[in-house]
């Protein structure tokens, strides 16, 4: 325990164990438990997770409250302070130790990296959490607080308080305004808007050379024709498939709504390939899973062993792509197509602010660098093969090869 003085607690000696965990039950009356150190239920939580589930958060989101709630209580537990008599100063000293603390990894995993890989251009998780992730908890911890304060089991002041004293965040904002990048909660860190990355067209062809499976040339065709996040799509029934109408069903991540999604023929033909290889191994009722491990035991596919098959096609590459850049893939090829309109694109991607799918018709830096590289050598060549008359006077000056000789060594010329 690092105790507290005048001063305020020395976080530089405080040390956070991985104590506790996040239990998935496998009930969908409960699909998750936080559990403290001694295995017992975190009962506060278990009753802000069920509320959760009555105002129609799905289980995923349930779990990433979870987790954040088991960093706080972590914290909690290591500075030995009741959850219900936080204050202020021990929601300060959280944020600070979340933003200069390294996260926590499993025993044998590989130290984290933020250099970017030579393939994707993409930089690695880090050892710092990102702002979103600090963000995110910053507003879940405000949000339980909140809740037991309307309960009355909890304190009468939230640890966690809005920007600004009274009100509610974006309470004036103009809908058809941008937001502006403004921060919702005290502790909560401002951070830079990303730019979605796509997938270049030869490097996913190379990327989908790589799978093994139908099944997975399948997933990844659907995932890159609908732009389906890959929950949605690993949810879908056995029934949700049309290929006479060439549409896929799913249910959406947020707002739960069952919306029917186009997709390219090669998808189709992909999962007809795969259903013609599963026949009399799975079933094949209306509500059955439509996609299924490929080994026996038979189960329905999960989320984790989908990443799983598509992080081994990566690493065939030394790539790091995820599966939701494959959503970001579909959506640039839809936006950059002059006959598709951007209100088409929002509804395919289920966005509820037009100002999301906008962000897809931000250039890609790879595309910029190639057509301003593009644009000099037009230039060079332009200069080079005109003549004093086009001129109208005498020709344009160029470097002697004695200079670049000078500049950059011999044989330069």
């Amino acid at each position: 325990m690092v105790e507290r003085d005048g001063q305020g607690r020395d976080l530089r000696l405080l040390v956070v164990p991985r104590v506790g965990s996040l239990l998935e039950t496998g009930d969908v009356w409960e699909p998750y438990r936080l559990l403290d150190p001694a295995g017992t239920v975190v009962e506060p939580v278990a009753v802000y997770l069920k509320d959760l589930q009555g105002i129609g958060r799905p289980a995923t989101t349930q779990r990433s409250y979870g987790m954040d709630l088991l960093r706080w209580f972590r914290f909690l537990w290591a500075i030995r302070m009741r959850w219900d008599q936080a204050t202020r100063e021990e929601a300060r000293d959280f944020s600070r130790w979340i933003q200069l603390s390294d996260k926590p990894r499993r025993p044998g995993a590989t130290a984290a990296s933020a250099i970017p890989n030579p393939v994707t251009g993409k930089a690695g998780p880090g050892r710092k959490y990102a702002p979103t992730t600090r963000g995110h908890s910053e507003s879940v911890l405000r949000g339980f607080y909140d809740f037991h304060s309307d309960a009355g089991s909890g304190p009468m002041i939230n640890p966690f308080p809005l920007a600004r004293r009274g009100g509610r965040a974006h309470a004036h904002h103009n809908p058809m305004d941008l937001y502006r990048n403004e921060r919702s909660g005290l502790y909560r860190p401002r951070h830079v808007q990303r730019v979605p990355r796509s997938i270049p067209d030869e490097k996913f062809n190379e990327l989908f050379a790589q799978l093994s499976s139908h099944r997975d040339r399948a997933l990844v065709a659907f995932w890159v024709s609908t732009g389906a996040r890959a929950s949605e799509l690993l949810g879908a029934r056995y029934g949700d498939a049309d290929p006479g109408q060439q549409l896929i069903t799913v249910v959406r991540k947020g707002t739960r709504a069952i919306q029917q999604l186009p997709a390219s023929p090669d998808a189709f033909v992909w999962l007809r390939l795969y259903q013609a290889q599963m026949h009399g191994l799975a079933p094949t009722g209306t509500d059955d899973p439509l996609w299924w491990t490929l080994r026996r035991p038979f189960r329905e596919l999960g989320y984790h062993a989908a990443y799983r098959m598509f992080s081994r096609a990566n690493a065939a590459l030394g790539a790091n792509w995820s599966l939701h850049d494959l959503r970001h893939t579909a959506a640039y090829r839809m936006a950059r197509d002059p006959d598709m309109s951007l209100t088409d694109v929002q509804w395919v991607l289920g966005h509820a602010h037009l100002s999301t799918t906008q962000l897809y018709l931000t250039p890609l830096t790879e595309d910029v660098i190639a057509e301003v590289l593009a644009h000099h050598a037009r230039r060079s060549a332009a200069v080079s093969t005109a003549t004093p008359a086009q001129n109208n006077g005498p020709s344009a000056p160029s470097y002697r090869p004695e200079a670049l000789n000078i500049l950059f060594g011999e044989g330069t010329a």
